[in-house]
Formats: structure tokens, sequence, C-alpha cells
């Protein structure tokens, strides 16, 4: 998709069409993915920030409704005078590498399915205090189900949705805004008895110009082949 002659819009204007408010009161209260359905399928859009029209076109595939669907808007050529700068973030250059995937000249689309553990992943977060969200993720192993042996890497993602016909997408999309990784830990002498249970809260930082009111978490866990293994997100109504 190659980008249209239009103008292009500046990157403040994006900034100020994703929501620019600031995190008080009505940012939602605590939300996490409890009762929501394991997404089976990890599908990332990569979009260059040069590439305006990329945002402003349909993708070329529809993914699937039972899919943790993200969008990584990728530093550009352009730098801070990308369309789409405001939105940019390095973590998106991050993700291309543990991919092995080069930075698209336009937009790039890569999906994953889950192959579940037995277990559940979960993921939450509190309220918005000043620039700060508390966040949290975790997995807990079924009980007499351990896990194979290694180490499993978490990736815990501030996403922020816009819904179609908003900011200048006909889709709807969920941008990813912050990232926090780790690496969990599966011994090798757990018993049948034994459960594993991981947990990670930390505060994340939230960028300049996020609609608290928008914001969810999303996360996932994979293994040390790069395997998706368990995957969640939270939906929260606004200003629950």
């Amino acid at each position: 998709m190659r980008p249209t002659n239009h103008p292009s819009l500046p990157a403040l204007a994006l900034l100020a069409a994703l929501g620019c408010s600031p995190l008080l009161a009505q940012a939602q209260a605590s939300c996490s993915s409890d009762g929501n359905a394991q997404p089976v399928a990890l599908y990332e859009r990569f979009i260059n920030a040069d590439c305006e029209s990329c945002w402003a076109g349909p993708p070329a595939h529809a993914p699937g409704p039972t899919a943790l669907v993200l969008d990584w808007i990728v530093p550009g050529g352009l730098a801070d005078d990308a369309p789409l700068s405001a939105a940019a973030t390095r973590d998106a250059l991050q993700r291309l590498q543990d991919l092995g995937r080069s930075v698209p000249q336009f937009s790039d689309t890569h999906t994953a399915e889950v192959q579940p553990l037995p277990g559940r992943l979960r993921v939450a977060s509190g309220l918005a205090m000043n620039d700060y969200l508390g966040t949290g993720i975790s997995f807990k192993a079924v009980p007499g189900a351990p896990l194979p042996a290694g180490s499993y890497a978490y990736s815990l993602l501030l996403v922020e949705s816009v819904p179609a016909g908003t900011a200048g997408t006909p889709v709807d999309r969920n941008v990813v805004r912050n990232v926090l990784q780790g690496i969990w830990n599966a011994g090798t002498s757990l018993s049948k008895k034994e459960q594993i249970s991981w947990m990670e809260n930390r505060s994340m930082r939230t960028p300049e110009g996020a609609n608290p009111d928008r914001l969810f978490m999303a996360g996932w866990l994979q293994d040390a082949q790069g395997r998706i293994v368990a995957a969640a997100q939270s939906r929260c109504a606004a200003g629950s």
C-alpha cells in the first residue's frame, strides 16, 4: 500500500484525534481479563509512521473474532515529522526485531496461533495516578499439569482502542502505547502436586495524548521456542 499525495496529518493533530485528555478522575477503575475468553490467535499489524494512507486504508486481511488484534506504529524515516509520529514507539521496532522482521516501508502483518498450555493468563490495570497506571500480569497453571521446564517470556501491553471512523481510520484499531517484558522460569523439580503461579505487578507510564477511557491491557506468554502459549486482554466499559 503506497502513501497518497494528499497533505499528511500533522503529528500533533493525530495526538489530539487519539484523545488528548488528562488522566484524572474520569479514568476507568480497575479492569482485568477475568471473564473474557482467551484469544486463540495473535494478529499484529505494523504501520510505518511515514505512511498515513496505510492508517487511513482498510487492512488487506480481516482478523478473526477470537484473535488478539494489535496495531504497532513503527518509527519512520521522517522521525517527528512523520504523519503518525504521535503514536510511534520504539517498542514496535523491538517487536519487529524479536520476530526477525524488517521495518516495513508501508505496512506488514504477522499472525500466530496460540498453542495453549494448561493454565490461564490474566492481565489487569488499576486507576491512573498522574502519568502512571498500575498494571499486572499473571499466569496460573492447572493443578496436576506442570509446565515443561524452561524459560517463558511475558509481554504486557498498554493498548488504546481507536474506533472505526475516528482519528482517520476506517476500521477499529488497537494501538500499542507501552510495553513491559520479563522472564518467568519453570524449574525441573516440580511434582504433580505443585502448581506454578507467576505474577508481576508494575507501574506503566501512560504516553501523552492517550485517552484513559480507551485504554486496556493485553499480553501473552511465549516459550523458549517463541511459541505463544497463552494470551489475554481486558475489556472494560468507559468510566467503570
